[in-house]
């Protein structure tokens, strides 16, 4: 809550926390679970996003700099020093951090190895299936974004699909303005990740979701009427033409920096309209009515999100005062069926009585087993008491 008391804060919070874990749609799911659990508001947990949109643009530069960087030399030593820090216990943390990031900047050799080895800008076949796109086309960019879109929807990583990007843009056999296309096709297949992780979730938690969709489609939107001058200014930028021929060793260059100029702009956009964009999804999702008849359904507990053993027991402790108001509001159906002076109101009123009491019956059961499983986890000292 104090890393997102304002919308600044958020995401500023979302951009470190996405720098540090190298995924956004790690922290997008982790700020749709926070948001079911109710740690969150709805309004906080769009500006995280949008921090995590920015700090996924770190991933982009880590492989511009492996493609035009030979990082042999320093990844085997990197592993060696991590695997000795795990082992030793002292600096354990410490040595995880350094032994995946020594694998992130290993899989980057292998694949500008393997581009190198693949010789592609040599192959006739793959050249002419390219080059048959019109790139001053609209509509090829957008077929683009959509093949980027579907890509990423499917293997549920961005970062792998930029590397792929990267990988046929170094090569040159990729024109940038159809390896942009894929990037913002990116853009939108990544939120796919936290849009099915809140299926079957609250209606708080998919309102997340949905907000991360819409904040990206809008950023894709804003950036085709203007798409041609807004790459031509990034090519500028890294000292890159996009009519000159060679130059390969500058496109993943383009493609960070399009990356970043694109998420920091488009944040820039909508930071300021973020209870707009609330009011938006809260209208895109609304709230179903409940009938008198209520369904079991838990509010704050949802056991296919992100769980942690601290965050299980402040679920577990929002269930309880919500379990709680709804044995106050069964009390007062009864007082209500006991002042009812029409006795043909009274079945009616017997019927929700029974059915509160059946659902705070079940509520009561599931929260007792659910802390039985959350104590079998690492709890820390103070959450324990």
């Amino acid at each position: 809550g104090r890393m997102t008391s304002n919308r600044f804060m958020g995401m500023l919070t979302g951009t470190a926390v996405t720098c540090a874990v190298q995924s956004s749609s790690a922290t997008t799911v982790i700020t749709v679970s926070f948001v079911s659990a109710g740690l969150l508001t709805l309004g906080q947990a769009i500006s995280v996003i949008m921090g995590a949109n920015i700090g996924t643009t770190l991933t982009a530069w880590i492989m511009s700099l492996g493609y035009n960087v030979d990082l042999t030399a320093v990844v085997f030593p990197a592993f060696f020093v991590g695997m000795v820090l795990i082992y030793k216990k002292r600096h354990r943390y410490f040595g995880d951090f350094l032994f995946g990031v020594a694998f992130l900047f290993f899989s980057l050799v292998m694949l500008s190895t393997t581009g190198r080895e693949l010789d592609l800008e040599h192959n006739e076949d793959v050249v002419s299936f390219f080059a048959s796109f019109d790139t001053d086309s609209h509509w090829t960019i957008i077929i683009f974004l959509l093949i980027g879109t579907l890509i990423t929807c499917l293997v549920q990583s961005s970062a792998a699909v930029m590397a792929i990007t990267i990988l046929l843009c170094s090569t040159g056999v990729l024109p940038i303005y159809l390896g942009i296309a894929l990037v913002m096709g990116e853009n939108i297949g990544t939120t796919a990740t936290a849009n099915l992780a809140a299926l079957g979730s609250g209606t708080e938690a998919r309102r997340a979701a949905l907000a991360h969709l819409l904040f990206n489609v809008f950023g894709v939107l804003w950036i085709l009427v203007v798409f041609y001058p807004f790459v031509d200014m990034v090519c500028r930028l890294v000292g890159y033409d996009p009519t000159a021929s060679g130059q390969q060793e500058r496109l993943p260059v383009v493609l960070a920096m399009f990356h970043t100029c694109f998420n920091v702009t488009n944040t820039a956009i909508l930071i300021g309209f973020i209870p707009q964009m609330e009011r938006v999804v809260c209208w895109l999702l609304p709230k179903q009515e409940q009938s008198p008849q209520e369904e079991f359904q838990l509010r704050y507990i949802q056991a296919n999100l992100v769980q942690t053993p601290e965050i299980a027991v402040l679920q577990a402790q929002k269930e309880i005062i919500f379990f709680g108001s709804r044995v106050h509001k069964m009390f007062g159906m009864i007082k209500d069926m006991l002042s009812e002076s029409d006795t043909a109101n009274l079945p009616d009123l017997f019927a929700q009585v029974e059915n509160q009491e059946d659902l705070t019956d079940q509520t009561e059961i599931t929260i007792a087993e659910y802390l039985e499983q959350v104590s079998a986890d690492h709890l820390s000292d103070d959450t324990k008491t």
